[in-house]
């Protein structure tokens, strides 16, 4: 067998530092225009950015590189980069193998070489799209946590926290028989604390261009006593400020800036070990049995020691069956307190029975109106 030696892998390793200025890969497999340092000039007329060549990128072993499956490049303009030519000495197939994040000291200039030729909207033209900021770190604010450079989205959280939200308030009441119903006040709750604590650097952040985010949060400190105090969180945010995080101690906080569809196509079971509080500002409605099946029926049972109450401010109760009984069932007393008028219409028969004695008090007139009375 003969051997050459000149191929990939003993042809020398030709590495390069560059940076990136088109992302926009023709084929859409994740290839990059880069401006490599010492191999390109930086003067655009004679290099322009549509002439460099495009760069491959080595993806992690988390991604298959293949049919769609893991992740795929994620590398804008004006980053810095690392990588080799495959090809040798010729220097036309750069690979990248990672960027490079520092402390950008100036803004981009979209008409130079070795920089992101987006430009930012008026009136500042004449600086990149990327870097955002100079005079800091590359690293995402999230994962920094300097008190000085608050990220925008955490002090939005902060502005936007909710406070004093009302639960249901079901006033105290006097029944017909004299007793009281009591009240089951209602109180206010707010929204929890933000429980942001970030230490460097180990709160892990991904930050996409729009402001998507999500951290996953291993921070820790360790107290005056020497213990360690664990600030662990999980938090996924939408740039819209839609977002959950599950806290420290196991709490779930989510925020939804919009509607909210939930679609489950098999059962939905919930066990809530502590209490529930529901506030609705708009109309609440619910539909049960919507296809008509047998025995899907709308329980609801209370436990001892507790009871239903329902409080209309201003309105009506209308309970209607369009097919079908009425049935009330009391184990003790029926009391029935009416402040105006008390109407019954039976379109069938009336029968009332009464195993102790009946006592009827009218301030006013009495009529009873029959084809016949009788008090037999």
């Amino acid at each position: 067998m003969q051997y050459d030696n000149n191929f990939l892998g003993k042809n020398g390793f030709i590495w390069f530092n560059g940076v990136v200025e088109d992302r926009n890969d023709p084929q859409k497999v994740g290839r990059l225009r880069v401006r490599c340092l010492g191999y390109h000039t930086e003067n655009k007329t004679e290099l322009p950015t549509e002439d460099l060549p495009w760069a491959s990128c080595v993806l992690p072993v988390t991604s298959s590189g293949i049919s769609g499956l893991g992740g795929h490049p994620f590398i804008v303009e004006g980053s810095w980069v690392f990588g080799y030519f495959r090809d040798g000495n010729d220097c036309q197939e750069p690979i990248i193998l990672g960027t490079l994040p520092g402390k950008p000291i100036e803004y981009g200039k979209p008409s130079g070489g070795f920089y992101d030729p987006n430009a930012r909207e008026e009136p500042n033209e004449d600086k990149s799209v990327y870097p955002r900021e100079i005079n800091e770190t590359d690293i995402n604010r999230l994962a920094v946590n300097n008190t000085d450079l608050v990220a925008a989205s955490l002090a939005s959280r902060k502005e936007a926290r909710r406070l004093t939200m009302a639960t249901a308030d079901f006033d105290s009441a006097t029944g017909a028989d004299g007793s009281t119903i009591a009240a089951s006040d209602g109180t206010t709750w707010n929204q929890p604390d933000i429980p942001y604590m970030a230490v460097y650097p180990y709160n892990h952040v991904y930050e996409s261009e729009s402001g998507h985010i999500v951290e996953y949060d291993d921070s820790f400190i360790i107290d005056d006593n020497g213990d360690r105090v664990n600030h662990y969180r999980v938090h996924m945010r939408h740039t819209s400020g839609t977002s959950f995080e599950w806290h420290n101690n196991g709490d779930h906080t989510a925020l939804n800036n919009g509607d909210h569809y939930n679609i489950t196509t098999g059962k939905w079971q919930q066990q809530i070990d502590g209490n529930r509080e529901l506030t609705v500002d708009g109309h609440y409605k619910l539909r049960v049995n919507s296809e008509g099946g047998t025995d899907n029926h709308y329980d609801i049972q209370v436990g001892p020691n507790a009871n239903i109450n329902i409080l209309v401010d201003t309105g009506k109760i209308n309970l209607i069956t369009k097919q079908g009984d009425v049935n009330v069932n009391a184990g003790g007393n029926y009391n029935v307190k009416v402040g105006g008028n008390y109407t019954m219409s039976v379109a069938g028969s009336r029968t009332v029975t009464v195993n102790g004695s009946t006592t009827d008090t009218t301030q006013g007139a009495v009529q009873h109106r029959g084809s016949t009375i009788d008090l037999n």
